[in-house]
């Protein structure tokens, strides 16, 4: 069932200007403050609002694709172009100004149940909790804890894990997942569940985030099991079967959730694995393995009970530690072979958050289906449709 959308959302109120009064001052101020934050579109629930200041025409391309014209506002040199897209993913558009192009934008485009619905009661964000590890050694990270208006204490919750959840503490960011919680936990498309959104540590002035992310063995899973997780536990009354647990990143934040699932089967058994950097960022050669080793690992390692969801895009980075979109391309076939819960998603962006934010609805909504609390336990096959369906492969190239 879908949110109920509230009026409230400045891009909604754009939108209405564009078709009333196109011309008018209040609405060139208001493109011209787009402009000024470095942003040249607007959107809100799939309609869409593209800007440029120029003397001559402007060209907008969007997903690779020739976009719609741009009009010219009377008495002024702003455009304005408007398109409707799909939504719960992202787009990519770049726009030609007196012949130079802007590097491309990624966009998402949020649907309904990403926006605040007056429906869906709020949850209580904890004020920053600071820790001290020992597992790292003198580490100090932040971390914020997300209680849904629908949890009792009386009744054990599910639990969700979000790395770099410094972001994700800002009901305003831009990423909007504390909205999107309380609309699918208030639809019952979730479980009632504890959100721990942890930052990166540092010691002193040196940042420990890769080397808590990008290292392919169980420490992390144990700074989370003794530390952060343990110190939730003691205030909250929290599943411990892994059954009832997901964990999400991005980027070194992606492999990182990866990782903990699959050092801690018995913790962890939903991924949200988003721009994944399974690359060798901590390879250590005749050392320690790094995250390029994922596929061929999964390939020749038993099973585990893991539901994956993995999430990537064909301009996403390319450098010395590897390639991202052929990384997460492994990752997927790797999963196929194995015959894990899995599902992959493809996009058009560089290495951004905008998909991932866009999806989560439908994301989340996946990794939890079926979801039933009288049960702890269940073994996660794959889907019979993705069974019958082909490996993936590359079949087109941006050159000859």
């Amino acid at each position: 069932m879908a949110a109920s959308l509230t009026a409230a959302d400045p891009a909604q109120e754009l939108l209405a200007q564009a078709k009333k009064s196109p011309n008018s001052a209040e609405f060139k101020a208001a493109l011209g403050k787009i402009l000024r934050q470095g942003r040249g579109a607007a959107g809100y629930n799939g309609e869409f609002l593209f800007a440029a200041e120029a003397k001559t025409t402007p060209v907008l391309e969007l997903d690779e694709a020739p976009g719609p014209k741009f009009t010219r506002l009377k008495g002024s040199d702003f455009w304005m172009a408007r398109a409707t897209l799909k939504t719960g993913t992202s787009h990519r558009y770049a726009i030609t100004i007196d012949g130079q192009t802007n590097p491309p934008i990624d966009f998402p485009a949020f649907g309904p149940d990403s926006y605040e619905n007056a429906a869906a009661p709020a949850g209580k964000l904890s004020d920053k909790i600071v820790h001290t590890s020992k597992v790292y050694p003198g580490m100090v990270t932040n971390y914020w804890v997300y209680v849904p208006a629908q949890y009792s204490a009386a009744t054990a919750a599910a639990l969700f894990v979000v790395q770099d959840g410094q972001g994700y503490a800002n009901r305003e960011g831009a990423n909007r997942l504390l909205i999107t919680l309380d609309n699918l936990t208030h639809q019952k498309r979730i479980p009632v569940a504890i959100t721990v959104m942890i930052s990166p540590g540092m010691i002193g002035e040196r940042r420990m985030r890769s080397i808590q992310y990008d290292t392919v063995d169980d420490t992390y899973a144990r700074f989370l099991r003794e530390e952060i997780v343990k110190d939730v536990e003691a205030k909250y009354n929290i599943r411990k079967d892994a059954y009832s647990r997901a964990i999400m990143g991005e980027s070194s934040g992606a492999i990182c959730a990866f990782t903990v699932a699959w050092f801690d089967t018995e913790r962890y058994s939903r991924v949200f694995s988003r721009i994944g950097t399974y690359t060798s960022i901590q390879w250590k050669p005749g050392q320690k393995d790094g995250g390029n080793i994922y596929p061929f690992w999964l390939r020749k390692s038993p099973r585990k009970n893991i539901r994956v969801w993995l999430q990537d895009s064909s301009n996403d980075l390319e450098n010395d530690h590897g390639s991202w979109p052929l990384q997460n391309i492994q990752m997927a076939n790797s999963l196929k072979m194995k015959e894990y819960d899995f599902k992959f998603t493809w996009g058009n962006g560089g290495h951004s958050t905008a998909q991932g934010n866009a999806q989560a609805p439908e994301a989340l909504t996946w990794l939890w289906r079926g979801y039933d609390p009288a049960k702890t336990s269940e073994t996660f096959v794959m889907d019979p449709a993705e069974k019958a369906k082909p490996y993936w492969r590359v079949k087109a190239l941006n050159r000859e």
